[in-house]
C-alpha cells in the first residue's frame, strides 16, 4: 500500500450567479493534494491509503464515505471532532484555480507527533505534499514520519506551495530543505520555484536536490511539458498534450500519482530502481504523467483518471 500523508479538505466552486446579492450557490468536491494523490492511485488499480485526521462534522462524514466508495485505506486516519478545511476555488481568465482557505483550527492541521502509527509494515511508500508539510503541529509529525521510515520506504514530496495558507516563503524554503534530502522522488511545479527561488533557473534547483538527496526530480510546467532529472544523470523533457482545459484542480496531483503508479508497474519504485531507469524509461513515465493530468483537466474539479479512461487493463 501507498500511504499519502497529510491535506484533506473539501473544494468548494461557486455556481451559477444568482440576482439575490444576499445569496451564493456553492458546488462542493473532495479535495486536498495528497488524498488527490491517494484517489489517483486507488483509482489506477493499486492499494493507497491516506493518513490524517477526520472531523465528525459532515464534511468529515462525506470524507469518509468517500474514501470507503474510492477504496482508499483509512484505517491510520484519526478521528476528531475539529472542523473539516475548507478552500473557496475560483478560476481566473485562464482556467487556473485561485484558492481561499478556511483553515483554522482545522482536523487536518492538527496531527500531533504522539498520534502517529505504529509499524507499516504494509506500506511500499508515503507521499507529502502542500500545507500539512509547513503548519504546525501537523507538519513536524509528518517530518518525524518521514525521518523514520526513509530508510526502508519511497517517499514522495510535492511541497505545492499555498502562500495563502502560510505566506512566509522562509518557512517553506526551510521545509523543502528538511524534507528533499529525505525523499526519493521530488515532483514540484514551475510556479512552486518561481516563488521559492525567483529567478532561479529550473536546471539549477534539480540539480540542487539531486545534491540534497532526491533520486529524481520532476518540474511541471503548466501547459507547456514537464522536466526530469535523475542522480544517474538523465535529463529528459515531454511536451504536454493539447486539450480543452475546463478547470486544473488536481492536475498536479494527478501528475504525482502517475509518476507513483508507473513506478510501481515497472519495478521501479525504490532508489535502487530509479538508479536502472532508461532516458526512454524516464520520458514513457513523463508521457503516462502527462496523459492522466490531461484527463483531469478536462473534468471540473479533482476528478482523477480511472484505468479505462486510460486505455489500461484491469489488474488482476
Amino acid at each position: 500500500m501507498y500511504l499519502s500523508c497529510g491535506d484533506s479538505l473539501f473544494d468548494l466552486f461557486g455556481i451559477e450567479e444568482s440576482d439575490d446579492v444576499a445569496a451564493i450557490g456553492l458546488s462542493g468536491r473532495v479535495g486536498g493534494s495528497p488524498l488527490n494523490v491517494a484517489l489517483g492511485i486507488a483509482r489506477l488499480g493499486h492499494p493507497a491509503g491516506f493518513f490524517t485526521k477526520i472531523s465528525s462534522d459532515l464534511f468529515g462524514r462525506k470524507l469518509a464515505a468517500f474514501m470507503d466508495q474510492e477504496k482508499i485505506d483509512r484505517r491510520y486516519s484519526i478521528p476528531t471532532d475539529r472542523h473539516t478545511t475548507l478552500a473557496i476555488v475560483s478560476l481566473d481568465e485562464t482556467g487556473t484555480a485561485v484558492y481561499d482557505f478556511y483553515i483554522d483550527g482545522t482536523a487536518d492541521r492538527s496531527i500531533e507527533t504522539h498520534e502517529l502509527p505504529g509499524e507499516l509494515s504494509d506500506v511500499v511508500g508515503l507521499h507529502l505534499a502542500s500545507y500539512a508539510t509547513v503548519t504546525e503541529p501537523t507538519a513536524s509529525t509528518l517530518i518525524a514520519l518521514a525521518k523514520r521510515e526513509s530508510t526502508t520506504k519511497f517517499i514522495s514530496y510535492d511541497p505545492n506551495i499555498r502562500l495563502s495558507i502560510e505566506p512566509d516563503v522562509g518557512i517553506w524554503r526551510d521545509k523543502v530543505r528538511e524534507i528533499v534530502p529525505m525523499a526519493t522522488l521530488v515532483k514540484a511545479s514551475e510556479e512552486d520555484l518561481d516563488m521559492l527561488y525567483p529567478g532561479r533557473p529550473i536546471e539549477e534547483v534539480q540539480a540542487d536536490w539531486l545534491e540534497q538527496g532526491a533520486e529524481i526530480v520532476v518540474i511541471t510546467l503548466g501547459g507547456k511539458g514537464a522536466k526530469a532529472a535523475t542522480r544517474s544523470g538523465i535529463r529528459a523533457f515531454e511536451d504536454s498534450q493539447r486539450i480543452t482545459v475546463v478547470d486544473t484542480v488536481g492536475a498536479g496531483d494527478t501528475f504525482q500519482a502517475g509518476l507513483i503508479v508507473w513506478l510501481m508497474e515497472k519495478d521501479r519504485l525504490s532508489r535502487e530502481g530509479l538508479s536502472r531507469c532508461t532516458s526512454e524509461e524516464i520520458h514513457a513515465m513523463l508521457r503516462f504523467a502527462m496523459k492522466a493530468a490531461a484527463i483531469t483537466c478536462s473534468r471540473q474539479g479533482a476528478d482523477l483518471p480511472r484505468r479505462s479512461d486510460l486505455g489500461l487493463d484491469v489488474l488482476a
